[in-house]
């Protein structure tokens, strides 16, 4: 074993799916593996590389199981690796699907990149080009790549979005001859559109009237156009783990309370942004999550706490707007002390309004606020948060590590600007460097935490559930 990250590197059985840079292609590819290795008899553990949550949805359909994310940013390295270790137990092959480009990291030396992450759990790169408009220059780039970095193992590259017969035996002559480096498909230009996009990347699945078809599409991919024994061979030159982690106790604090808390989790096409490992750390907490859709349900059922995560409450605010009686709850629930914790989407609901289109659509009211959206990104990327005051949930000194993706902001602020508990140390945050409005026992930020980089949360959120609830009564 070699030291990466400053921890033995454990070696699995496995890929990392990586691209020159975003847009590449490579989810759909991601996608396309995924369904081709099972297709052929393996059962898959599909990652995903960074914060996202769309993708990741994609991937757990995909993969007919959870999709995790891995990243060297808000998870210390140590963590990365138990997490997939955990996670590949008792699979055949492990897909992890990187973000960006190979090398794209938030400094020079690397950090937080997919070559990184690659080297740190020891899996062969499968690099995905998009050949448009390119022939002899695509060697010239996978050579670069190689060079760049000789400790990251090159497993193989696929030809994405090739002009047609004669453009890829160009490619293969110009790869075969510069690189030697196996070519495990050539994908031509698709003329359907399975997967549409709109401004945070693919529909997310809860969205999609045709989720079926779309991995039908990418099953057909893998058939006719990658070689999947090839891959599979790339995926099983790397050595399978002696000691899996077996154990979510070995990952997150456990409660010892025999009675949980109910916590509800708002989750439907409006709200759909939760890390599967944000829930596993409430559960291990001692808590029982209930699901609940704002978009449906007309009163609150009996919990103790809320949590009310991302998603896209300005595609669906009419319908929100409308269900008068569901924000009353919320809103009375909160006045009342419920402990309701809000990233994102959830901080846009809690709101007083939501402006969309010259018309203001009225949400719960409980942070004293009216947002609108904007034609660009307001927060995009990794954020750190330094806790200045007393709340609920943090202790105060300590810090935060997350990431933003938002086109929403603060058009006004009705009330006053002492309630934010957060300074924006990296980030966007709310408004005028601070994140984090904390009233009585609710918190609602920008920032979406995951739970294995800020391992306080789960524990001290069911507390103050358990505290606040008929249970301890």
């Amino acid at each position: 074993m070699s030291a990466v990250g400053g921890i033995k590197r454990s070696y699995l059985t496995g890929l990392l799916i990586s691209a020159l840079s975003g847009g590449s292609g490579k989810t759909v590819l991601s996608l396309a593996i995924i369904t081709g290795l099972r297709d052929i008899g393996f059962s898959v553990a599909a990652f995903k590389k960074g914060p996202d949550y769309i993708d990741a949805g994609w991937l757990s359909l995909a993969a007919e199981r959870p999709c995790y994310n891995l990243d060297t940013y808000m998870l210390r390295p140590e963590t990365v690796v138990r997490s997939f270790r955990l996670r590949t137990g008792l699979t055949d092959i492990a897909v992890v699907e990187g973000n960006r480009g190979l090398f794209d990291a938030i400094d020079v030396e690397g950090h937080t990149s997919s070559a990184e992450l690659s080297k740190l759990l020891g899996l062969p790169v499968i690099l995905c080009i998009d050949c448009t408009k390119m022939s002899r220059t695509a060697a010239a780039l996978v050579s670069g790549c190689i060079a760049f970095d000789p400790q990251m193992h090159m497993g193989g590259v696929i030809l994405n979005r090739v002009a047609g017969s004669r453009h890829e035996r160009i490619l293969r002559d110009s790869l075969g001859k510069y690189c030697s480096i196996p070519i495990l498909g050539a994908v031509p230009k698709l003329r359907t559109e399975s997967f549409p996009e709109r401004h945070m990347g693919l529909v997310p699945t809860p969205e999609h009237s045709r989720v079926q078809q779309s991995l039908e599409a990418v099953k057909r991919i893998a058939r006719n156009y990658l070689d999947m024994d090839a891959i599979a061979a790339v995926a099983h030159q790397t050595e399978q783990a002696t000691s899996p982690f077996s154990d979510l106790c070995q990952l997150y604090p456990c409660s010892t309370f025999e009675r949980k808390v109910k916590v509800g989790v708002f989750r439907d096409a409006a709200f759909q942004f939760y890390y599967p490992e944000n829930l596993e750390a409430l559960n291990s907490a001692g808590a029982e999550t209930v699901i609940i859709s704002p978009l449906e349900a007309s009163e609150l059922p009996a919990v103790d706490a809320l949590y009310i995560g991302g998603g896209f409450p300005e595609t669906n605010a009419e319908r929100l707007a409308a269900n008068r009686p569901l924000a009353r709850a919320v809103y009375a629930a909160a006045m009342e002390g419920m402990p309701i914790y809000a990233e994102c989407g959830g901080l846009m609901y809690l709101g007083k309004e939501l402006f969309l289109g010259g018309h203001a659509y009225p949400m719960a009211g409980v942070l004293p606020a009216v947002l609108g959206l904007s034609s660009r990104p307001q927060g995009l990327g990794y954020t750190r948060l330094t806790v200045t005051k007393d709340n609920p949930y943090f202790s105060v000194g300590s810090q935060i590590v997350g990431h933003e993706f938002h086109y929403s902001h603060v058009i006004r602020w009705l009330g006053e600007k002492d309630k934010f508990i957060f300074k924006v140390d990296r980030g966007a945050g709310i408004m005028d460097g601070r994140d984090g409005f904390c009233y009585r026992n609710v918190l609602a930020s920008y920032t979406h935490i995951h739970a294995l980089g800020v391992p306080d949360w789960a524990p001290a959120f069911v507390a103050v559930a358990r505290r606040c609830s008929s249970i301890e009564k």
